[in-house]
This record gives structure tokens, sequence and C-alpha cells, in this order.
């Protein structure tokens, strides 16, 4: 008969060995990540950029915007390995409340008030956060947002951002012909939160 002592002693190195037959199992790095889907610019990228351009798109200069719903919008940019991508320049542009543009192809007839253009460049945590409107629909296009990401010299995405359950998504012919899984990356819900609706729109790219 095996002496107690000597019993709990091989238990215990069975123990301490087991990690090393797992560790193959748990080291498996983690699949990559889908990129966020590009889409076209559209014709509205500012052609000159305002004066204002910062993260708050409810005030421009020293106007201030109170029309629509207030939203903030915030996400993470990082590589499809999930690490952040410092230093890349997040950049947003959208009509307001009447669905007009400040650009000239849009009949430069936007109010003034609303900056319509914002640009934030991310930190070590690859965090953006905006100041803005919840999207509106306009000339039969749903609403959304236009996003463009660059990191030095490089454009690494330009797409659009969605509003979940919006009535209007599927007669868009950009949402409409998006693939399942795209659909599901840049369409987010608006949820009501302090000062406002907010929204979460994580943006993954090739850095």
């Amino acid at each position: 008969m095996t002496p107690p002592l000597l019993s709990r002693r091989r238990a215990a190195a069975a123990l301490v060995a087991l990690p090393a037959c797992w560790t193959g199992a748990r080291a498996q790095p983690a699949a990559p990540r889908m990129l966020t889907p590009r889409q076209t610019e559209g014709p509205f990228y500012p052609v000159e950029l305002p004066k204002d351009s910062d993260a708050d798109l409810l005030r421009n200069g020293s106007a201030v915007y109170a029309r629509g719903q207030a939203s903030w919008i915030d996400g993470v940019v990082s590589d499809p390995s999930g690490r952040p991508v410092r230093g890349a320049t997040v950049e947003i542009w959208q009509c307001d409340e009447a669905g007009r543009y400040h650009h000239p192809g849009d009949g430069g007839r936007a109010d003034p008030s609303f900056q319509g253009f914002g640009r934030v460049v991310v930190g070590a945590d690859g965090r953006y956060r905006f100041r803005t409107i919840r999207p509106v629909a306009y000339s039969g296009r749903t609403p959304h947002i236009h996003f463009k990401v660059k990191l030095a010299q490089r454009e690494l995405l330009t797409t659009q951002m969605y509003v979940q359950g919006d009535p209007g998504n599927e007669r868009d012919f950009l949402w409409r012909n998006l693939a399942p899984d795209a659909r599901a990356a840049l369409t987010v819900a608006f949820r009501s939160g302090a000062g406002g609706l907010a929204a979460h729109f994580p943006i993954i790219v090739n850095a």
C-alpha cells in the first residue's frame, strides 16, 4: 500500500504538469477581427476644412447648434489583432438637421451654427469621441455619418455609419447592398444616455 504522503506528492506533481498539456490550446492566437467595411466617400467631403474642426460639431466658433438630437459617438481604432492604432486621425462629416451639408455642391445652405465636420487624433488607447447630432435622412439616403481614418499620409479607411432600426435603411441602395456581416459592422444603436443619445462605433483597420 502506497504511503499517504507519497500519494499526495505524486498527485501534486501531476497537477503541476497539467498546465503544460493545456498550454497548446490556451496559447492559440485570437482569430483576426473583420476589417470595418469600406464605403463610398460621397460627394460632400469638405472642399476646404472649416476653421473650427474639433470634436464638437454642435459648436461652430462661438455659435451653438440647438437643433436635432444631441449625441455622443465614440469608439476605438484598432488593427485586426485588437491593438490600438496610436496617432490615427478620425474625421466625420454629416448634414445638419435640415439635410444640408457645408459644401458648394449642396447649395451652401447648411446652418452656419452646425460645424458639420470634426476631426480628432487618437492616443495610445485608440479612443475617439465626437459630440454631434443623430444623423438624419436627406434626398433618398437613410441617416448616416461619413467616417475617414488616416495615419500620417496614409488613408486607411473611408466608410459610413448607419442607425440601427431606422426605417430608411431597407430603402437605401448602399445599406441594402451590404452583406449581413458588413451591415452589422456599420449599423449601430443610438441609446439614451447622459447629455443626450450615445452610440459606439469600433473601427478596425490595417495599419
